[in-house]
């Protein structure tokens, strides 16, 4: 016998989280937010690449083995690698900032029409 309650309050959270990712879906399929849309590109880009090196099960694999050792790598050695990720974060902004200068700056973007709700 399984109480009726627990697996009405997974359903109700699993439901909140299945909707918040579509209304992420639709906000990067929108095109609203530049930015989300370029990482969404660059990751679905990056993924068939390793897609065409890769069948799915060796994907799957490597998937597994990363999801239990990069946590554990990264407790033990926290303190060294923080100061890395935020050298990378403040590349990574510099190059963002280079990027939106030279090139996204200047796509004309139309103006967005929002549908009304009734």
């Amino acid at each position: 016998h399984i109480p009726e309650e627990p697996i009405l309050q997974l359903a109700s959270g699993l439901r909140i989280e299945i909707n918040r990712g579509f209304s992420s879906l639709r906000e990067i399929a929108s095109g609203r937010d530049l930015k989300k849309f370029l990482i969404a590109i660059a990751g679905l880009w990056v993924l068939s690449i390793l897609g065409g090196c890769f069948n799915f099960l060796t994907l799957a694999y490597i998937a597994l083995v990363l999801l239990f050792t990069v946590p554990l790598a990264y407790d033990k050695y926290e303190d060294k690698v923080d100061p890395l990720g935020e050298k990378a974060m403040i590349e990574l902004k510099k190059q963002y900032a280079v990027l939106d200068e030279k090139v996204l700056s200047k796509i004309p973007l139309g103006p967005l029409k929002n549908k009304k709700k009734d």
